[in-house]
């Protein structure tokens, strides 16, 4: 089970939101821009001022980005929003998101440097495995065990940790999170894998079944 799972709820909750949006003309792709603007913006901070405090931002954004990105869903799918262009920026925006609000850990944890590159490396090959799944006709891959949302919080987490007790930068412990987090990473990406092609080994099995 991931984060994701729970979306369903967070959705019911953001239903009267997405309402009052749609009722005042916001569309779905604007919300989706909205929300990748944002994350750069914030990640244009944190670079320029990579002040550990600072990072008590991130528990917040990554939270209303979360918000956002189910926003923008919800309009496209209940609002008969969903467009080609749409779908691209929803892909696009996850990842250039990803990258601005977690590359500003390189500036507090240097050392780290390499490490949290590949956990970027990761997080976008996990994006770019469940879009490909759907290119060959499975489903759009979304399996954990570290999916865009656990990653946020994650991130998040860390975030105020780091903002809180400032003197972590210097912990070595965070080294060991980093390594625990990209090992989980590439499971994700096994996982999505697997997943798909044992999707598709089953419908052709069934569509053989039924010839």
């Amino acid at each position: 089970m991931t984060i994701y799972d729970l979306k369903p709820k967070f959705q019911n909750l953001l239903r009267p939101i997405v309402k009052r949006l749609y009722d005042t003309g916001v569309t779905a792709n604007q919300i989706t821009l909205g929300a990748m603007l944002l994350s750069i913006f914030i990640g244009a901070l944190l670079c320029i001022f990579p002040d550990p405090r600072l990072f008590l931002l991130l528990p917040f954004v990554l939270f209303i980005r979360m918000a956002l990105n189910a926003i923008d869903g919800m309009l496209a799918r209940e609002y008969h929003q969903k467009s080609h262009l749409g779908a691209i920026l929803n892909e696009l925006g996850d990842v250039i998101s990803d990258i601005a609000l977690y590359l500003p850990f390189v500036l507090l944890f240097p050392d780290a440097f390499w490490l949290i590159l590949l956990i970027l490396f990761l997080a976008l090959l996990t994006e770019f495995i469940g879009v490909v799944a759907q290119a060959i006709g499975a489903t759009r891959r979304y399996d954990g065990p570290i999916g865009k949302s656990d990653r946020a919080f994650i991130f998040g987490a860390l975030g105020l940790l780091i903002a809180i007790f400032p003197q972590l930068v210097s912990s070595n412990w965070l080294t060991v999170i980093f390594v625990l987090i990209a090992f989980l990473l590439l499971y994700t990406c096994y996982n999505r894998i697997r997943r798909a092609l044992n999707e598709l080994n089953a419908e052709s099995t069934n569509n053989k079944e039924q010839s």
